[in-house]
């Protein structure tokens, strides 16, 4: 396959929020413009880009996917994207690969919290979109609605390139504000006529107001315009596009992508409002830094400059090995070659290259600068790496993704599969950076983290599809610890004997409370050797891994100062493990008498909810013990939430969010501090601890 020239590439990013129709609207483009000759379905389980059984079966895009299609001589790379709010962060690494985006606001839901979030994204990037109002054909679509929403959330003039002639199962055609033509679809088809007599009007209003925003930009064009002379059509297509690089205001399509009408007129609206790899380069300089001193370099999106490219995705297949997918910024990537990995400093041998139409992979022999690429098997490569020559080395800046905000234990369901869960959980994380795996050290439990509770499932799923391994999925443990509030003392003698050698240990112990986050401090106060030197470590030793199994409730104790200030020894039946448990049992002692609280961890959390349902999510988040701290409006008619809510009541909060705000709310958390748990909530676990314990006692 010949490569395009730079002018005539587009990369672009199909996004919206869930339910919005991008998988439909990229089925539509591709098949309007030949890259496929039947058009599939979501429902169906057909589509070229939500090809992964989960996807199939959840009928939502889980994963991001590339494809491409060739539109009037122009190489336009299209990247599907998930829409669903658990997978938006992979929405965002993909952006870094792309120069523009389509963003897809449904004709009957509007803008949603996912869709500004979404928004957000691509300013962070400097991306130039276009926004196309799909369903139209839906009952109770409603166009200006659409735009009214545009112009509230985003704070710019929406500008309809295109009206739609009528709406639901009226909805036949569009006029085109450039030509003033209407378009009547027919089987995706389209045939110019006259634009109906009762649209006129407004098509003529809604043209003026295009060309007055147009003319506005240009001193030129606006003393041509206020002495009464009308623009040409080069002079408002031109404009157009400049007012769309400059993200001065946002053009507006519109069309059905389940009928694939509009579609051939949106591949038009690609070319001409979104930039190339050079005019993105003019937006966006591509920069990066020299490795090893640091200073900043440039690159030129030209196959005359050293090679630069990023990889912002990975598939791991058990079969296929590790897919990396890129994006060349300059340079080219060629088959059979040999590259520096800047990111680890790793050398990374190129076997082939491939474009990818959805799960299909086409032979390249090189991929040039400016287009999107994958290449399997590199051994030292991940997402947010950056692939150079090795003699003139660059390195660009990663996508920093959010961290996981929900947590499940987990546990093979058949004995002995722990390593299988390991290692399979370790390969799907190589294509998903949003996903934690750990072992909880304090609870000792294998601990899954991701954005939510469906991430989590699908990753289970995936699991076990690809490596045959099942998993089961509980709430994990939240992680209390033990403190004390006033000091106390206490003895304990470890004295036995059976005959031959005893052991014989004696100490004294004073413990008193340190500040919250002060850790464990340990203090020899032996005068005169009453313990003898060599025992004293054992001591500490006993009170250390005391502290770690907790003495009210099975949670590490924290925060507390120890001091060994007396004791007795013998000179035959001592020794060190006599000491040692002395030192567990003088602990223990002391620490009932020093009023022993449980601690709480406390989150720091942000939600995101729309106006309408700002009290009731207040009213939950106080529910749940939690501090309101502040409130914010946002854009769009939202209001920001910061408060101060216990992790343990955080556990399941993705789910009943969504609940609150029919899935237009949105949050994140982070840890924030130790809080002492109220008593007859430590009473509650207290009583679950020692009932476990009896349970397990029985067992045996």
């Amino acid at each position: 396959m010949a490569n395009f020239e730079l002018d005539k590439i587009r990369n672009v990013a199909v996004i919206a929020h869930g339910g919005a129709g991008k998988t439909s609207l990229v089925e539509a483009m591709l098949f309007a413009s030949g890259s496929i000759d039947r058009l599939g379905r979501v429902d169906d389980g057909t589509t070229t880009t939500d090809y992964e059984p989960e996807e199939i079966a959840r009928k939502i895009t889980i994963s991001s996917s590339i494809s491409f299609c060739t539109w009037n001589g122009f190489r336009i790379n299209l990247v599907d994207t998930p829409g669903f709010i658990n997978f938006l962060e992979d929405t965002r690494g993909c952006l870094r690969g792309v120069d523009g985006a389509v963003v897809i606001v449904s004709a009957l839901s509007g803008v949603k919290a996912e869709t500004q979030k979404i928004w957000k994204y691509a300013s962070e990037f400097e991306i130039p979109r276009i926004v196309f109002v799909n369903k139209m054909d839906k009952e109770n679509a409603n166009f200006s609605r659409a735009l009214g929403e545009l112009e509230k959330s985003f704070g710019k003039d929406a500008l309809p390139m295109q009206l739609p002639i009528g709406s639901g199962e009226g909805f036949k055609g569009i006029v085109d504000l450039i030509k003033m033509k209407a378009l009547i679809f027919d089987n995706g088809k389209s045939k110019e006529s006259d634009i109906p007599s009762d649209m006129i009007p407004e098509a003529e209003e809604y043209r003026k107001n295009l060309i007055e925003k147009i003319a506005e930009s240009d001193d030129a064009l606006l003393e041509k315009y206020l002495e009464g002379g009308t623009l040409t059509d080069e002079e408002i297509i031109k404009g157009i596009k400049e007012g769309a690089l400059t993200k001065r205001f946002i053009p507006v399509t519109c069309g059905s992508a389940l009928r694939n009408t509009g579609v051939s007129q949106l591949l038009d609206s690609v070319i001409l409002c979104l930039p190339s790899p050079s005019e993105m380069a003019r937006i966006s300089p591509v920069k990066g830094k020299h490795p090893k001193d640091g200073k900043e370099v440039e690159r030129k999106p030209l196959q005359t400059e050293p090679l630069s490219a990023y990889v912002f995705k990975t598939i791991a297949d058990p079969f296929a090995g590790r897919l990396s997918i890129f994006r060349v910024f300059s340079g080219s990537l060629k088959a059979d070659s040999n590259i520096l990995n800047t990111s680890t400093g790793a050398k990374e041998r190129i076997g082939q290259v491939f474009y990818l139409l959805g799960k299909k992979q086409i032979p390249a022999q090189t991929i040039g600068a400016g287009e999107i690429g994958v290449v399997a098997k590199l051994k030292e490569t991940f997402t947010g790496d950056t692939l150079s020559d090795e003699s003139h080395p660059i390195v660009f800046t990663k996508v920093k993704f959010t961290d996981p905000i929900i947590s499940y234990a987990i546990a093979s369901k058949s004995k002995g599969d722990e390593e299988k869960v390991s290692t399979g959980l370790h390969r799907i994380l190589e294509e998903d950076p949003t996903l934690r795996f750990q072992r909880d050290e304090e609870t000792k439990e294998m601990l899954l983290s991701g954005m939510g509770q469906v991430h989590l499932e699908v990753t289970l799923e995936r699991l076990k599809r690809k490596f045959g391994v099942e998993v089961l999925m509980k709430t994990p443990k939240v992680p209390y610890k033990e403190t004390i509030k006033v000091p106390a003392k206490a003895q304990a003698k470890y004295k036995k004997q059976s005959g031959g050698r005893g052991q014989y240990g004696d100490c004294w112990l004073a413990i008193e409370p340190l500040p919250r986050g002060g850790g464990y401090e340990f203090a020899d106060k032996i005068v005169g050797g009453v313990i003898p030197q060599q025992y004293r470590p054992a001591v500490e030793k006993g009170v250390v891994e005391t502290m770690k199994e907790g003495v009210i409730a099975g949670y590490p104790l924290v925060d507390i100062r120890v001091a060994l200030y007396d004791g007795s020894y013998h000179t035959v039946d001592s020794s060190e493990m006599a000491f040692k448990i002395a030192g567990s049992m003088a602990l223990r002692k002391a620490v009932q008498d020093a009023k022993p609280v449980l601690l709480e961890p406390i989150m720091k959390v942000e939600v995101i909810t729309p106006d309408d349902t700002l009290g009731a999510v207040i009213g939950d988040l106080n529910s749940k013990r939690g501090r309101v701290q502040g409130v914010e409006p946002q854009a769009g008619g939202n209001q920001k939430i910061n408060a101060q809510v216990p992790m343990s009541e955080m556990l399941t909060y993705a789910n009943q969010l969504t609940s609150l705000t029919s899935a237009r709310g949105l949050y994140s958390m982070e840890f924030s501090q130790y809080e002492e748990l109220p008593s007859h909530l430590t009473q509650k676990i207290i009583a679950e601890r020692e009932a476990h314990k009896k349970e397990k006692a029985e067992e045996k």
